[in-house]
Parts: C-alpha cells; structure tokens; sequence
C-alpha cells in the first residue's frame, strides 16, 4: 500500500537515484534472518546460564537483592513507571499503533505490528509458564515463586516501543527509537528495583521482543518484494549509531561488574558487602540497558527497508 500523497511513478532523475531505487530482498532478508536468530540464540544462553546454573542463579540473585540499596528513593517512579505496563495499556497502546499504521495507509504493516506485539507477549508467557527453574538453594526467599524468565512487563514495554518505531513516519524513527530505548529500560530496571524480576528476566524479555521484531519485518519484506521503493535517505545512521556504541559501552560495563562480583560473591547472599551488592546491582542496571539499546539499534537498522517510503 502507498502513502496518501504518494502516488505515481517513481522518479528516475539523477538526484533521485542515490535516494529511490526499487526494493532488493535478498539482503534485508538475510539480515532479519541472521538477526532473528542471533537473538534467539542469546535468549537460549541467558536461559542456560542465569536460570539452569547455579553460578549464574547467583549472580541473578545478587543483583536482585542489590535494590535494597536507595529503595525508597526510587520506588514512587518505579511504581508510576510500571502501573502503566499492564494489559490494557498494552490493548490501548496497540490499537493506537494500528491506527497510526492505518492513517499511513499501511494496511499489510497494521496487519503485522498487531501480530507482532501479540506474538511477542504470547511467546514470553508461555516460556515463563513452560520452563523450569531449579532450586540450587541460592535464594531460598523466591523460590515457591517459580520460573519468573522472562519478564512480561518488559515485553509489553519493548514490544510497544518497537511497535511505534515501524510505524512512525520515517522522520521520527530515530527520535522514536532513542525516547523509546530509554522508556524501555527505565521500565525494566524498575522491575528490577521493585524485585519484581532479576535482571535476565528482562534482558530475555527485550531479546525475545527483538527476535519477534526481526520475523516481522521479514514477513513485511517478503510481502513487499520487489515493488518497495526505498529510500536510504530514510535511514537513521546517527540514531543506529549512537545507540550501538551506548550499548557496547553499556555491555562492556555490566561485563566488568558481573567478573568482578562472580570474584567475591559467595553463598549465602545475604553475607555479601554493600559494595558487591552495589556494583551487581549498577552493573545489572547497565547491563539491561546495554540490550536495550543494541536490539532497538539493530532493529532500527533495516527499518527504512522493512517500511519503504512506497510500494508499487
């Protein structure tokens, strides 16, 4: 479907050509394949380390049980933040993305950013009700509470964000992609700070969210074929990268926090220094951050081509 206004032939002028070709498939396909899997693939590692492992439960635990440190401080933004995650946000937010789509003149992309959030929400509650956590002993206080990975809260969150990002003009994606990137994090650190979820409850999340999010946008480039018209001047490089390297850099710190604390922690938890559970913590926080970031970049980095200026 074109956009209201877009219309007609494509224009074949010099200074046209740089910027409007006709869509190719094999790439971007390739691309939203290798993806989708690279992010299954990471939620199956997360899964085996942090909730079949006993070292990786106790890093979990660790980290959870740092948000004792300032609580009071944060919990009233942390309440705001997740009172607004819920079902029916998730219901309104939902028809609001459709109807943005629909006003495009998007009707397949409506189609298929419904079935998106839907999946990626069903997907999370049947692995968090499917798999199983055992008990290693590591913390003893959570454990009739079962399997918690991953975490819905976060999917409902990172699924809107995504949601909005496909279907916003493309001159809005990266400011979209950047507001959205930082809302989703704030939304699972604060299940985290609340002691809702560990932090590979909401990394798992955000991973599974993406995985669904690159599906999509190979239905939607296989849809479209070769009749796309893209644009590359709708690419957002500056957004991609400033959200690539926040995240590597993000990444890089959880990584040092985590072989820092995995040095000192020991078993019971509740012996550990305010300073392990400080930096656990931290490097947790950043650590879901850094996913955050590089799955929205990664996302963000095919957009223009997953939803071209115009189809034939």
């Amino acid at each position: 479907m074109s956009e209201p206004g877009n219309e007609g032939p494509v224009t074949t002028t010099v200074g046209e050509r740089t910027k409007v070709r006709e869509g190719t498939v094999t790439f971007p396909a390739a691309w939203l394949v290798v993806l989708g899997l690279a992010e299954a693939f990471a939620v199956v590692l997360l899964w085996r380390f942090f909730v079949r492992s006993e070292r990786g439960q106790l890093l979990d635990t660790v980290a959870l049980e740092g948000n004792a440190i300032g609580q009071d401080r944060v919990d009233g933004l942390a309440n705001t933040v997740l009172n607004a995650v819920s079902v029916a946000s998730l219901a309104v937010a939902t028809i609001a993305v459709a109807v943005i789509a629909l006003a495009r003149g998007r009707v397949l992309l409506t189609v298929v950013v419904t079935a998106f959030v839907a999946a990626a929400n069903l997907v999370t509650q049947v692995l968090k009700h499917g798999l199983y956590r055992p008990d290693f002993g590591v913390d003893p206080e959570r454990v009739t509470a079962g399997n918690s990975f991953p975490s819905g809260h976060a999917t409902v969150a990172m699924s809107v964000v995504i949601a909005l990002i496909l279907v916003v003009p493309a001159r809005l994606r990266g400011v979209a992609a950047v507001v959205g990137a930082i809302y989703a994090t704030v939304a699972g650190v604060a299940t985290m700070s609340l002691g809702w979820h560990r932090p590979s409850d909401v990394a798992g999340a955000v991973l599974i969210v993406g995985g669904c999010a690159a599906l999509a946008g190979l239905l939607l480039v296989l849809a479209q074929g070769r009749d796309a018209r893209v644009k590359t001047a709708d690419a957002r490089p500056l957004a991609v990268a400033l959200l690539l390297i926040t995240s590597v850099v993000l990444l890089a710190s959880a990584a040092g926090a985590f072989w820092w604390v995995d040095g000192v922690a020991t078993t019971p938890v509740d012996e550990l220094s305010r300073s392990t559970l400080l930096t656990a913590y931290a490097g947790a926080a950043a650590g879901i951050a850094g996913v955050t970031c590089g799955v929205t970049a990664l996302t963000l980095a095919a957009m223009h081509r997953v939803v071209p200026w115009r189809t034939a």
